[in-house]
Parts: structure tokens; C-alpha cells; sequence
């Protein structure tokens, strides 16, 4: 890549990685070789960069990130993208649990399976996983849009309270205040958008969703609507 910043974290620390990415300028492109599966890589970045990670990286990858662009050439422990509120991250392998949790906003794309927990307490932006999610997808989510190309595991939508979780393949179960609904012809073309704009196959067959049976649900009870 030509005019790239190049970082090699093999002797670095997290904390000195995400220094250098702070000191840079809105606009740049940087590259981290041999990030040895770290954590906390690109933690709290506000900076416009584009951030290509040539190798794994452990917990909290983009955590905080308000408006770069990360692309992970690896797989991706836990929590990534925690807390995102602007931005892009992209995982082309797997990730482990709480991929997506608590993000405000931006987009999370993962090629591969996902761990359990994603997308818990989400507020809004856009998740999608291309493969299989694991246990308890959407727990507590409170808006914003998931995308399973996959499977998902048992408790899906466990305490949802807003937002849509669409999902291509098998639920294993459904946690408490969600149930599955039949796509309507605006969420077929949401989805045909999405995912051909991230290089996704957009045939939108055999999708379906999952919302909140009750839009007030609270500690497991749900409540009368009003």
C-alpha cells in the first residue's frame, strides 16, 4: 500500500500502538504487522484512519472507536468493537464473544462465526455475521440492526427491547420477549442493499427476523404496552 504508516508491534505494548494511532492525522492509512494477538488494539481511536491489521488480535480490538476504519486480516477474541459509536471495523475471520456490545453506532462486518453474546445491549448501528452466532445474540439489544447469515444458538434475543436481528439460518431457541416474524418487502430491500454493499451473497430467501414481543420489558417481565 503506497503512503501507508507502517507499525510493527512485535516489541510494542498496546498502549504504545494506540499512542502512535492517536499522534496521526485525520486522512492517514496505517498498517500493523505482527500484532500477536493483543489486546485493547486501536482502544479509544477518534482519529478518520484507516487501520489495516495484517495478523490476530485478542480482547477489545476498535473498543471505543469514534470514527476509524479498522480491517482485520485474523481472527478476533472478545468484545470487539465494544462501545463503537462511529466507524468501521471488519473481522475476516472469527470472533469470540460480545462482538458488537453496547455499540451507539457504525458498522461491525465479521466473514466468519461469532462467539456468544453478540450484539448485547446495542443502541444502534449494524452488525453482520457471516456465519453461525452463538448463544444469547441480542441479549438485551436496544436497537439497531443485526444480521445472521448463519445459524444462532440457543436464547436468541434473550430480553430484547428494540431493534431487529435478521437471521438466514436455523434458531436453535428463542430467549424471553422475542419472537420470530415474517420479513416484509422493506426489509427485503434493506437487506439486498446491505449486503451487496459489503460483498455479501444478497439473496434474500429464506430470511426472517427476530423483535421484541413487548416494546416495555423489564427484568424478564414483560409488561402491558402504553
Amino acid at each position: 500500500m503506497r503512503d501507508v504508516i507502517t507499525i510493527d508491534a512485535t516489541s510494542k505494548t498496546s498502549r504504545e500502538i494506540n499512542k502512535e494511532l492517536r499522534g496521526l492525522n485525520d486522512g492517514g492509512k496505517v498498517l500493523i504487522k505482527n500484532p500477536g494477538a493483543k489486546h485493547f488494539i486501536g482502544a479509544g481511536i477518534t482519529r478518520e484512519l484507516e487501520i489495516f491489521i495484517h495478523g490476530n488480535v485478542g480482547y477489545f480490538v476498535a473498543t471505543m472507536n469514534h470514527g476509524a476504519s479498522f480491517v482485520v486480516e485474523g481472527d478476533a477474541g472478545w468484545f470487539a468493537g465494544d462501545n463503537m459509536t462511529r466507524g468501521y471495523l471488519e473481522i475476516k475471520g472469527d470472533v469470540g464473544d460480545g462482538c458488537g456490545q453496547g455499540i451507539y453506532g457504525g458498522t461491525i462486518i465479521v466473514r466468519g462465526d461469532a462467539g456468544a453474546r453478540t450484539g448485547e445491549i446495542m443502541k444502534n448501528g449494524t452488525i453482520i455475521i457471516g456465519g453461525d452466532s452463538n448463544f444469547m445474540t441480542g441479549l438485551y439489544m436496544m436497537g439497531g440492526e443485526m444480521i445472521i447469515l448463519g445459524d444462532i444458538a440457543s436464547m436468541a434475543g434473550e430480553s430484547i427491547v428494540r431493534g431487529t436481528i435478521y437471521v438466514k439460518g436455523d434458531v436453535e431457541s428463542l430467549g424471553k420477549n422475542a419472537r420470530i416474524a415474517e420479513i416484509t418487502e422493506g426489509d427485503e430491500e434493506f437487506l439486498k442493499d446491505i449486503l451487496k454493499r459489503y460483498d455479501f451473497p444478497a439473496f434474500t430467501g429464506n430470511f426472517r427476523k427476530i423483535v421484541p414481543i413487548k416494546k416495555r420489558f423489564f427484568y424478564g417481565h414483560p409488561t402491558e404496552e402504553g
